[in-house]
């Protein structure tokens, strides 16, 4: 999915404004999806990234298309700003320096490998977003992900524990693994 210039501002408007409406206790208009353009009211899955001067403050998304892009981006940034059980909730004195990312994902596809070494050797660091599922154990870290933790071994070892497995989860033959790509636009 390639999205234009004016859908790219259109949706980190919509995530700014959704943000700053649900901090002051205000209810987002609705979102008319025949309003908008096919690229953003077809189902989309997203993840919306808060930053505060550099550092991570909130990132909330879904894996898989189940409502329109739109409205996906806007409850994500809201979920983000509030919701990320690793921060507290964002307030209104942040809002100056919150810089808001966002991810569009493309469909998660199962990442069929032959053990742990054939596993690492599938991976593409900067490109893939990796999701890992073992019973009701899931995790996801995105491709920017792999700018902290570009070693294939320490990503797979923290997204584990991310997903509150063990850290060498990944070695064992029962981990579900697929992988994604996103299409990643900033504020200036």
């Amino acid at each position: 999915m390639s999205l234009s210039p004016a859908d790219r501002q259109h949706l980190l408007r919509l995530a700014r404004e959704a943000i700053v409406r649900h901090l002051r206790g205000e209810v987002p208009p609705p979102i008319d999806p025949s309003a908008l353009p096919e690229s953003l009211a077809r189902d989309g899955a997203s993840f919306v990234t808060l930053t505060k001067h550099g550092e991570l403050r909130g990132c909330i998304g879904s894996l898989e298309p189940r409502r329109p892009l739109a409205l996906d981006v806007r409850e994500n940034a809201v979920a983000a700003a509030i919701q990320d059980p690793r921060f507290p909730p964002v307030n209104t004195g942040e809002l100056a320096d919150l810089h808001v990312e966002i991810s569009v994902l493309s469909p998660p596809q199962p990442l069929v490998y032959n053990g742990p070494d054939d596993l690492i050797a599938k991976l593409r660091p900067g490109v893939d977003g990796v999701v890992i599922e073992r019973g009701w154990n899931r995790a996801t870290f995105l491709p920017q992900v792999w700018e902290k933790l570009p070693d294939p071994e320490q990503f797979l070892e923290h997204l584990c524990r991310k997903a509150y497995l063990p850290a060498d989860a990944y070695r064992r033959p029962d981990l579900d693994v697929y992988t994604y790509q996103v299409e990643k636009f900033e504020e200036e």
